[in-house]
């Protein structure tokens, strides 16, 4: 994780598949340090499980958020990420805590370690389903 600073904006995301693997789809809240927040699902067309579906989700947050700050003129080195979500899975090898030993895995893990990069700092938490449910309906 790189140091804090800057103003903080969250990301919640989950993401998984029906059947798994099966086709996959996600959803992530955003919540800008100005108070607004938005959902944003995704249906991803096409097969993978439900961990490559969480990765996918959080890569396509990470992708959106970047890109809105950079319509607006703001670089992303200017803010402070806060990563939520229940897959133990992803928050633990991003961490650096489990090792991504599938290729595939592995690939996804360093793309959004890379998005991570662009921004001022970021914390990753893993929180209970429960949160998830409520904001984001799966």
């Amino acid at each position: 994780m790189s140091p804090e600073g800057g103003p903080v904006i969250r990301i919640l995301f989950d993401g998984g598949s029906r059947g798994n693997p099966g086709p996959g789809y996600g959803s992530y809240y955003i919540r800008f340090p100005d108070g607004r927040g938005e959902t944003v699902r995704l249906d991803f067309g096409r097969r993978m499980t439900n961990n490559e579906a969480e990765y996918h989700t959080l890569l396509t947050a990470l992708e959106d958020l970047s890109g809105r700050l950079q319509g607006e003129g703001r670089s992303p080195a200017e803010f402070t990420l806060e990563i939520r979500g229940d897959s133990v899975l992803v928050i633990s090898q991003l961490a650096g805590d489990w090792k991504a030993r599938n290729p595939r895995m592995r690939a996804l893990r360093d793309r959004v370690r890379e998005w991570l990069g662009q921004f001022g700092g970021y914390r990753l938490e893993w929180v209970p389903r429960g949160i998830v449910l409520r904001y984001l309906g799966h």
